[in-house]
């Protein structure tokens, strides 16, 4: 493979990798540093090192724990640099902190494959109304003027629509807390 195709699939690597726990490691920085200004500056300065020291990362580690870690590491320095007077958490807080937030990085994506499994076993007018309302951004008087229905009707379906997906979601959660 050549050296150029090879950069390319890293950085393609890194971009979606990153996508996936910029939510988890931000959540980690705004809870961390109190002004949201320092905290926006931290979390760039987090994914500028993690691009920078992506080979270094172990593919059969979760991503967004090692991101945590080195986001744990520019928290402290962030706090040596501005030598503030304010409360800095402890070691132990922080790990803390990211652990509970990697748990939830987890759970959440657990969730969305659940979400995933289930929409594709929805019948078609199921998915259609939620596409509608949830993708297009259609009000309820909208969607029942594009499906020739009544807004009443296009609310109840989308509630009984939204039951049956938090049913099949539950099931299949506890389905995989099982094996």
């Amino acid at each position: 493979m050549h050296r150029e195709s090879r950069e390319s699939e890293s950085r393609q690597q890194f971009t979606n990798l990153w996508l996936q726990a910029e939510p988890s490691v931000s959540a980690y920085v705004f809870a961390s540093v109190s002004g949201f200004h320092d905290a926006e500056d931290v979390v760039q300065q987090i994914a500028q090192e993690l691009a920078r020291r992506f080979e270094q990362y172990d593919p059969d580690r979760p991503f967004v724990s090692w991101a945590l870690w080195i986001a744990k590491s520019r928290v402290i320095d962030f706090y040596r640099r501005s030598r503030c007077d304010h409360l800095v958490f402890s070691d132990e807080l922080l790990d803390q902190l990211g652990q509970a937030i990697t748990e939830q990085s987890t759970e959440r994506h657990e969730r969305r494959e659940a979400l995933e499994q289930c929409l594709e076993h929805l019948p078609e007018r199921s998915r259609h109304l939620l596409d509608l309302r949830y993708l297009e951004e259609m009000p309820a008087s909208q969607i029942a003027t594009a499906t020739n229905s009544t807004a009443g009707s296009v609310r109840v379906l989308l509630t009984r629509v939204r039951g049956a997906l938090t049913e099949c979601i539950h099931r299949r959660l506890a389905m995989e807390a099982e094996r």
